[in-house]
């Protein structure tokens, strides 16, 4: 059995007023779960399931999959916006905290681990949105 990898992190939630606010969040991954897939859980206990290859590319370029779109902020942070039935979420992570977690996760993963197709709201989130 593989360990879990878990990080507690700060984002911060962007709104469409002048300020945002730091938000604890947790990014987990477990590769006996599936290697494939890491978690980010947000206040309030919704837990968004997503391709880890997905945070990996939004590193370095814009990319959207499913109800997630991920894409780099400058040299120092990343956007990650969350569509669902109730409406968007954005949030902006700082870059190296998400590098070392990836890099964590790397560590855990077996080789046959494969892009995962699509991301998902998991426990506690509402739907993803279609349209």
């Amino acid at each position: 059995m593989s360990p879990v990898v878990e990080e507690h992190a700060r984002a911060r939630l962007i709104t469409d007023g002048p300020l945002t606010r730091p938000v604890p969040v947790e990014l987990r991954y477990d590769a006996a779960d599936d290697p494939r897939t890491v978690h980010i859980r947000l206040p309030g206990g919704a837990d968004w399931a997503m391709g880890r290859d997905l945070l990996e590319r939004g590193l370095r370029t814009p990319i959207e999959r499913g109800a997630v779109s991920v894409w780099p902020c400058g040299r120092a942070q990343l956007i990650v916006e969350l569509h669902s039935a109730d409406g968007v979420e954005v949030f902006q992570f700082d870059i190296a905290t998400l590098i070392r977690f990836l890099a964590r996760t790397r560590g855990q993963a077996p080789d046959s681990a494969e892009p995962l197709g699509k991301a998902r709201p998991a426990t506690g989130a509402p739907s993803p949105s279609r349209g």
